[in-house]
This record gives C-alpha cells, sequence and structure tokens, in this order.
C-alpha cells in the first residue's frame, strides 16, 4: 500500500497564494492542513474552499505553526507515515512533492530537504539575507558536524515516527535548522533533492523586512552555537 502522507503548510495572510498551493498538491497526498498564522484576511476561507483542513494559531510564529499542525496530526486515530512541509506563498512548485517524498518510499530515507539550488531558482526569488543565511548556517553545520546540507528550506519531507522523536521546540524561525540539526544528532540518513524556487506571492514576512532577517538569523545561529558546544 502507498504511505499516507499529509502536508502542513503554515500560513499568514496568504489569501492571494493558499489555493494556488492547494490546488497543485499531488493527489497521493491523503491531506492539507493549512494552520493560520493569525490571518487578518481571507486566508482561512480560501483554504477552505480549495479543500484544506485548515486550523487556528493565533501565536505569531512560524514555529508555532507547525506545532500546531503537528498536534492536530496526533490528535487523529489514524497517524501518516510521511509528513511534508510546504510554505503557503507559491514560491516553491507543490507538484514536486513527489521528488520530495521519492527517498523515503524508495530509499528508506529518513529526512528530505527540498535544496533551492540557484540554476532552478528564478531570478530574485531568493534575497541576499536569505542567500548568505543559508550559506552561513549550511557552512557552520558542515564544520561542526559534518553535515551535508546546502539549505534550510522549508520544502520538506519526514518520516512521521522521527519528526516526533525530535521532539521539535522552536516557535518561531529556527524551526528549519533546529529539525536538521536534531536529525544530524540523531544520526538520520538524510538527502537533498533539486527544487525549483520562483518569487513568491505578496511580501515575505522574514526576509521582506530587516527586522524579519536579523531576528532570523539570531535564531539560526544560536540553534547551531547551541548544539555546536552542548
Amino acid at each position: 500500500m502507498p504511505p499516507i502522507i499529509k502536508v502542513i503548510i503554515p500560513a499568514f495572510n496568504e489569501e492571494d497564494s493558499i489555493a494556488h498551493v492547494i490546488n497543485e498538491i499531488p493527489d497521493m497526498v491523503s491531506e492539507v492542513i493549512v494552520v493560520s498564522n493569525n490571518s487578518t484576511d481571507s486566508t482561512e476561507s480560501v483554504a477552505k474552499k480549495a479543500g484544506a483542513t485548515v486550523l487556528k494559531e493565533e501565536q505569531k510564529g512560524y514555529g508555532y505553526a507547525c506545532l500546531k499542525g503537528m498536534e492536530y496530526i496526533a490528535s487523529k486515530d489514524s497517524t501518516p507515515e510521511i509528513v511534508v512541509f510546504l510554505d503557503g506563498d507559491y514560491s516553491d512548485y507543490p507538484k514536486e512533492l513527489v521528488k520530495i517524498v521519492a527517498p523515503i518510499i524508495d530509499n528508506d530515507i529518513d529526512m528530505v530537504i527540498g535544496s533551492r539550488v540557484k540554476e532552478l531558482r528564478e531570478p530574485g526569488s531568493m534575497t541576499f539575507p536569505q542567500i548568505f543565511g543559508n550559506w552561513l548556517a549550511t557552512s557552520l553545520m558542515k564544520l561542526f558536524f559534518n553535515a551535508k546540507f546546502t539549505d534550510l528550506g522549508p520544502f520538506r519531507a519526514m518520516k512521521y515516527d522521527k519528526l516526533l522523536a525530535l521532539e521539535m521546540v522552536d516557535k518561531t524561525y529556527g524551526w528549519t535548522v533546529e529539525m536538521q540539526l536534531k536529525a544530524l544528532k540523531k544520526k538520520y540518513s538524510y538527502t537533498e533533492v533539486p527544487v525549483s524556487y520562483k518569487k513568491r506571492i505578496g511580501v515575505s514576512k522574514v526576509s521582506g523586512t530587516i527586522k524579519g532577517a536579523i531576528f532570523a538569523g539570531v535564531k539560526i545561529l544560536s540553534w547551531i552555537f547551541k548544539y555546536s558546544f552542548a
């Protein structure tokens, strides 16, 4: 039997993009869970109309939204084999989810990161702070842990039982790097899959502001140094 796959999409004011994301998710996914992170626009109603399960998380923060989605999954009688995380801004190509989950299904890999490689990125789709931050974070992980990551890309998949074992706690911008660091500590198998990337719809809540970019950078680096000297 094919594995049960569920998708968690954190979303804050993504009314213009969320339906595009949901509609392009492959049929192999059993449930799409959109977590409205205190949205003030029509994100919730648009997502429901597109067929997603919609949850509300009033505490602002990427990690808060992801944890809300995981809490919902854990509350159900049947749980998935694979959980995929995907942003709601339509910068990723949801159809590439097939590529993201393939190493788990075909090769029993624990975690897969969608790597936004330069040759597949639309010009201007990633800001300089994003590019530099990814380079710095992955370089430090290579230095301290001999990791082979090239990106902290939000489009990612993981075996559900392995994800639970990580005991994720970050509530904001450190979510992605926390997952990768904990996976390294637990010696999970992992790989990266090159994914396409385009300019998002709307303005980024992180890289689109100086404050957001700085806060994200501090959180990411704090996680790396915490685990490096633990």
